[in-house]
């Protein structure tokens, strides 16, 4: 395996259904969500995103302490997760969540991608 720089992703970039993708954050928002009848832990939901748009983050457990307003996180091996027809950006065992140094971007915030509905089609082959 060769140790390249993983590719940053964008905000801007990502597609529903994404899996495996490298971004750089910064958090605008976090709203802690309690879950009812559900005996899973922390979960968080946090409005991030860098200089090209923004998007809901669901962090869990651990990635609640790292998600505050105003942090900047690297997000590896991140995915989207379809919510109610739109994109989540999610970070389960397979990845990982890091602080990052603070970040020197501006959030563009006229651009949330959580904010965009997809249809679900389903193919027949």
């Amino acid at each position: 395996m060769t140790d390249q720089k993983k590719q940053i992703t964008k905000v801007n970039q990502l597609r529903p259904l994404d899996t495996g993708v490298t971004l750089i954050v910064k958090v605008v928002s976090a709203k802690a969500v309690t879950q009812r009848g559900r005996a899973q832990g922390r979960f968080s939901e946090c409005l991030v995103g860098d200089e090209t748009g923004m998007i809901i983050f669901a962090a869990r457990n651990d990635q609640v302490d790292l998600a505050k307003d105003g942090s900047t996180l690297i997000l590896s091996n991140a995915k989207i997760d379809m919510f109610k027809g739109s994109m989540r950006l999610a970070v389960d065992r397979y990845g990982r969540v890091e602080a990052g140094e603070p970040a020197s971007f501006t959030v563009e915030e006229s651009n949330n991608l959580s904010l965009i509905e997809f249809d679900r089609y389903d193919v027949a082959v």
